[in-house]
């Protein structure tokens, strides 16, 4: 029966462990993403840097410019190099292609009305608005956090109404040692103690077969992820939850247990007394 037990505490916390697991390998994507909506406006590859200042002053005119930071074509050069994958392909090219821009940072919700307005200054060959797409992500990682919480806390109570069960059930087993016990002098706690030894040891057993389960996992998945990063030039993987994290879980799922058999041994000692 415990090891039963354990097996059900294991499968369902490994839900949402696995899903913490993948949220935190998508969340490592977008920490390199620049989450601030700005507009990164573009000059003519031939246009001289006295130009560039020209058409610099004009953006800085805007009031609904907040900040704003020239990007001179080497620095833009070497922030692609940078990039996992990409050396070859920069080296490759002999030259620079990119050209001087200006990166913008608008007030909140002029985005696409002073784009629009960047596009009608002369000298300017291409402006695009970037980051909201990654904004939306983050967004949608922090709901997808959110639901994690939700699905934890729904399945821990299912796990706290299994270790009740299971303490109920040995409690009622041995009703007649404990009413002996409790005749010679047996305090509550002496006989509180090994049901609570019962429950935190369930849990946690079911803590680390929810670790197995989602190590187990994430091997499966990382075959199939890492031929698609591999052809993206990239290096990317599912990693298996930290050290730190892992620990939560394993100390979660055991005070789950310790919760079940507490409430479970209070209920029944006082239906004996």
């Amino acid at each position: 029966m415990g090891v039963l037990n354990a097996l059900v505490i294991g499968i369902a916390l490994s839900l949402p462990g696995a899903g913490y697991a993948l949220l935190e390998g998508l969340r490592g994507i977008g920490s390199n993403l620049a989450l601030e909506p700005q507009i990164t406006v573009f000059l003519p590859a031939d246009a001289t840097r006295q130009q560039a200042e020209v058409v610099g002053g004009k953006v800085r005119a805007d009031r609904r410019v907040v900040k704003l930071r020239f990007l001179p074509r080497e620095e833009a050069l070497k922030e692609l190099a940078g990039m996992q994958g990409l050396p070859e392909l920069v080296r490759a090219l002999g030259r620079n292609p990119l050209p001087d821009a200006w990166v913008v940072i608008p007030r909140p919700g002029s985005l696409d009305d002073l784009a629009k307005d960047l596009r009608g200054i002369p000298g300017v060959a291409h402006v695009q608005a970037d980051a909201l797409w990654a904004q939306r992500l983050a967004q949608l990682a922090a709901l997808g956090k959110l639901g994690l919480w939700l699905l934890a806390a729904l399945l821990g109570a299912g796990l706290v109404a299994v270790t009740f069960n299971t303490v109920r059930l040995h409690i009622l087993t041995q009703r007649d040692e404990i009413e002996v016990a409790k005749l010679i002098g047996a305090t509550d706690a002496f006989i509180r103690r090994p049901f609570y030894y019962t429950g935190l040891l369930q849990g946690a057993a079911g803590g680390v077969l929810a670790l197995l389960i989602v190590a187990l996992v994430l091997v499966l998945l990382n075959r199939e992820v890492g031929a698609l990063a591999a052809s993206y030039g990239s290096a990317f993987r599912f990693a298996f939850p930290a050290a730190g994290d892992a620990l939560a879980i394993v100390l979660f799922a055991a005070g789950l247990g310790w919760l079940g058999a507490y409430l479970s041994v209070s209920r029944q000692l006082r239906d004996l007394d």
